[in-house]
């Protein structure tokens, strides 16, 4: 398979992902329990913390010593790509409205000026969603640069990764709805929209990578940083409320696996 039309896979799947998993709100009549939540948001995050490892910070890595021949300028792009990324997060965190389901506080620019608390958690997952679409695109523009069957499956297993923690995130969003009164089609609405800007971004790094490509190690390592800082800020947290922490821990582990063994298989 090409690397052009893996690209357009890639950024396909991981919004139909979270189309489908909206959609799971048509089957549900209250929210998630406790157990599930943990479980969900614990897989979700294994597969995030192995995403920005194997299929990010690796290819930079690599990158970033085909480009120097120094080994400690090679560090260079990847340390501070990686900063970066987080740092643009916290930006963006301390400047959107949004709201923190677990700990039921709100973050961003006054965040008063949006009444509704369900477009504040919408804002907060669809913020969230940036990284991930960041990921896809940088990684199908190192797929571009390279055209090597290395490339092209690193591509496609990040991008299958990605796409199968959509499916519970979407739901996450959506299905949640239900206990504040919103009507399932709606709620749906919410959850599909989450992801929209997942291959919004993912486009736009595409071009940017394969346009620039001896600057794909920054790139690459600043998407993995960006999706560590919402790991560890937003999905981790969330994945330990109650007694059941356990739950989430060893769902964490899961996920984890899941998207190591896709970088080997694939």
């Amino acid at each position: 398979m090409s690397a052009v039309t893996t690209s357009i896979i890639c950024i396909s799947i991981i919004f139909l992902a979270t189309t489908l998993g909206a959609a799971f709100v048509f089957f549900f009549k209250k929210d998630f329990s406790v157990k599930v939540n943990n479980m969900i948001l614990g897989f979700a995050s294994g597969i995030m913390i192995a995403s920005a490892f194997f299929g990010l910070l690796a290819p930079a890595i690599e990158q970033a010593e085909s480009i120097f021949s120094n080994k400690y300028l090679s560090s260079i792009p990847v340390i501070v790509g990686f900063l970066a990324g987080g740092f643009i997060l916290l930006i963006l965190d301390k400047v959107i409205p949004h709201f923190h389901a677990l700990t039921e506080t709100e973050e961003g620019y006054r965040p008063e000026r949006i009444s509704s608390r369900q477009l504040k958690f919408f804002l907060a997952v669809t913020m969230h969603n940036i990284p991930e679409g960041l990921a896809v695109g940088f990684v199908c523009g190192y797929a571009l640069s390279q055209n090597t069957p290395a490339a092209v499956a690193a591509a496609l297993s990040l991008s299958i990764g990605i796409a199968i923690q959509n499916i519970p995130e979407g739901s996450a969003v959506s299905i949640p709805m239900l206990s504040d009164g919103i009507s399932k089609p709606r709620a749906f609405t919410f959850g599909m929209l989450s992801g929209i800007v997942e291959p919004i971004f993912a486009v736009i790094a595409l071009f940017v990578a394969s346009s620039l490509e001896e600057s794909l190690p920054w790139l690459l390592s600043f998407a993995a940083g960006a999706m560590i800082y919402v790991t560890i800020d937003e999905l981790l947290p969330s994945s330990r409320k109650g007694n059941l922490v356990h739950y989430g821990l060893w769902s964490f582990m899961f996920g984890f696996v899941v998207m190591m063994s896709l970088e080997i298989l694939i």
